[in-house]
This record gives C-alpha cells, sequence and structure tokens, in this order.
C-alpha cells in the first residue's frame, strides 16, 4: 500500500505542476522517476519516453499509465494515470470559472504568460541532460549528426516526431542486430585461436 501512495503522490505533483501540457511535464516525470523514486534509470526512461512519442495520444497519459505498471503493477498504472490527470481537470474548472468572473483584468493575462519562461528553462535542462546522455554513449559526431538530421526532418521537412523517432528505432535495431550478428562471427574464431595456443 505503501509503494501504492509513493506512485499516487509523485503522479499528482506531476499532474498539479505540468503547466503547457505533455511536454513540458516531461522533465517532472524525470525529476521523480528518475531522480527521487529511482523506480528506472536514464536509459529506460529514455526508451519509455521515444516509444510514448510514437503512439498517439498524451504522452502524458502513456507515461504515466506504463510506468505505474511498471512499478505497481495494474493498480499502479490506474493509480498513476488518476493521479496524473485529476489534478489537470479540478485545475481546469477552478480556472476556467475565475477565468470567467475575471477576464477582462490585466492579471489574468500575465498570469499564462508568467509560467512560460518556467517551462522553457524545464525544457532546456532536459534537452541538455539527453544531450549529454546521447554524448556519451554516440560520441559528440554521432549526437550532432541525429540533432541536426532530426531538426531538419522537424524543421524544413515538418515530419512528424513520431516518423524520426519510428525511423531512429529502426536504425538502432538494425545496427544492433548487425553488431550481435559481428559479434557471433569472430566469437568462434578467437575460440579457436586460443585452443590453438
Amino acid at each position: 500500500m505503501k509503494l501504492q501512495w509513493q506512485i499516487f503522490a509523485a503522479f499528482f505533483r506531476i499532474g498539479i505542476f505540468g503547466f503547457g501540457g505533455g511536454p513540458s511535464m516531461i522533465p517532472l516525470f524525470h525529476t521523480e522517476v528518475v531522480k527521487r523514486h529511482q523506480w528506472m534509470d536514464e536509459q529506460v526512461f529514455s526508451d519509455v519516453l521515444a516509444i510514448g512519442n510514437t503512439l498517439p495520444g498524451p504522452i502524458a497519459t502513456k507515461m504515466a499509465g506504463y510506468i505505474g505498471f511498471k512499478v505497481g503493477g495494474t493498480l499502479g498504472a490506474i493509480n498513476a494515470v488518476i493521479a496524473n490527470i485529476v489534478p489537470s481537470i479540478i485545475a481546469m474548472i477552478l480556472m476556467l470559472t475565475l477565468l470567467s468572473a475575471y477576464k477582462d483584468q490585466s492579471w489574468v493575462a500575465g498570469m499564462g504568460q508568467g509560467v512560460l519562461p518556467v517551462v522553457v528553462v524545464m525544457m532546456g535542462k532536459l534537452t541538455w541532460d539527453f544531450f549529454a546522455k546521447s554524448h556519451s554513449s554516440l560520441g559528440l559526431n554521432g549526437t550532432l549528426l541525429i540533432t541536426f538530421t532530426s531538426a531538419l526532418a522537424l524543421l524544413a521537412l515538418n515530419l512528424h516526431p513520431a516518423i524520426i523517432i519510428l525511423c531512429l528505432l529502426i536504425i538502432a535495431l538494425l545496427r544492433s542486430e548487425k553488431t550481435l550478428q559481428d559479434q557471433a562471427l569472430t566469437q568462434p574464431v578467437s575460440s579457436e585461436k586460443s585452443l590453438e595456443k
């Protein structure tokens, strides 16, 4: 029961502080899941995020459902999704009621604009963390190549991010399969050489 409460509390915090929608919640997911509770490491979190982005629907509910399931089973998935969406529902009802009553006030317009710089900083930090992780596994040249190719596909060709992520996943799978085949081919040769000695 303690684990279920931890799941609820973690995803409730994400839901209540996740201003700006799904993408702005990703750094909060990272903080709760990887740093605070250590339910996943950086690599698994990156994989969940990548696969979640290729599937239809809001990223926040997909991630909450999967992580909740991984940590606490079916009950954990339900718990995480409810905890993640309830704050938004309550906030929408309260905020829209408040905005309707005070829509002509200048502070109402400033309220939404004041949150945007914080979201930019959170996204920037997460981007830097992912860049550093990618640099450590792919090297600088590989990271820059994928970064610039993805930026070109997104900005110039206007491709959907899911298509780019899916292509990168396929390349990674083919590359890892080729690596496994290469290892399988070289392993018997090295063991035969050691027998000859």
